[in-house]
């Protein structure tokens, strides 16, 4: 396992087909415990989710050296929604034993500077831990549509305007 308190090394590639099942894998292990606690656990539902991740053609994987066979996956791209265009970040999943080192934040950090001229969009299970670590980085609960925490951070927030949360 690499040293991911420095720097962390990674980088992104569109995720291939033949990769379908380990990513299904890897939000299953990371989204089951979540949804099972909600009561929305679904496993034929998780497939058809992953499924639609690939339809939308801008799925990637997460690679690191030392991390086989891949750190984790995330989806991002620009969006018009009311007339209004966003950057909407979507199925990002990282490797649990990746989770609360920094690693997830040099990433996320890397998907807002793609697009830091646009306001950026996402959605977090209700109750879920990950809504602290979003809330860290700059993003607003803007709302909620059933289970999902609608989030959403201005564009250009520098790091030094991110909050702490106790």
């Amino acid at each position: 396992m690499p040293d991911v308190t420095a720097a962390p090394l990674f980088s992104f590639r569109p995720a291939r087909p033949e990769e379908f099942e380990a990513v299904l894998d890897l939000s299953v292990r990371t989204m089951q415990p979540h949804l099972e606690r909600l009561g929305r656990w679904n496993p034929a539902l998780r497939r058809q989710r992953i499924g639609e991740a690939y339809a939308t053609g801008q799925l990637r994987v997460i690679e690191s050296p030392g991390v086989e066979p891949w750190a984790g996956t995330v989806g991002a791209w620009a969006n018009v929604v009311d007339g209004r265009e966003r950057y909407e970040i979507h199925y990002f999943y990282l490797e649990p034993a990746l989770q609360g080192r920094g690693f997830g934040s040099a990433v996320l950090d890397a998907l807002l500077a793609e697009r830091p001229d646009l306001p950026c969009w996402l959605e977090v299970l209700r109750e879920s831990p990950a809504a602290r670590f979003y809330e860290r980085k700059g993003f607003v609960k803007i709302g909620e549509v059933g289970v999902d925490v609608l989030y959403e951070r201005p564009a250009s927030v520098s790091q030094q305007d991110e909050t702490p949360v106790r």
